[in-house]
């Protein structure tokens, strides 16, 4: 089952277990991730993370995505949106932070 770590400055890591093809935001409603986000569905662009490690566990992203993340001079594999980004079927671990502006 894959893995998810979330670290924020100043907060304790949070290490989850995410049922297979589940996004990252899934994980943050189960389990108060420190990851802000609004819309949840890629237009908005306040859920962005940082993927620290794991960035080959995510399935490719979406134009809808790639178009939000470039408007903020940002693109995959190091930031990716927690609406968007979901993990492949299988093992390993994906370590995200929240974007801060």
């Amino acid at each position: 089952m894959p893995t998810v770590v979330f670290e924020k400055k100043g907060k304790p890591v949070l290490t989850v277990s995410a049922p297979e093809g589940g996004s990252i935001q899934d994980m943050c409603d189960d389990h108060a991730a420190p990851v802000p986000f609004s819309c949840r569905s890629a237009c908005c662009g306040t859920c962005r993370v940082e993927v620290l490690e794991g960035a080959d566990n995510l399935d490719a992203p979406e134009d809808e995505e790639l178009d939000v993340l470039d408007a903020f001079g940002q693109a995959p594999p190091k930031h990716r949106l927690a609406c968007c980004a979901k993990l492949k079927t299988g093992g390993g671990t994906v370590r995200v932070q929240a974007v801060d502006e």
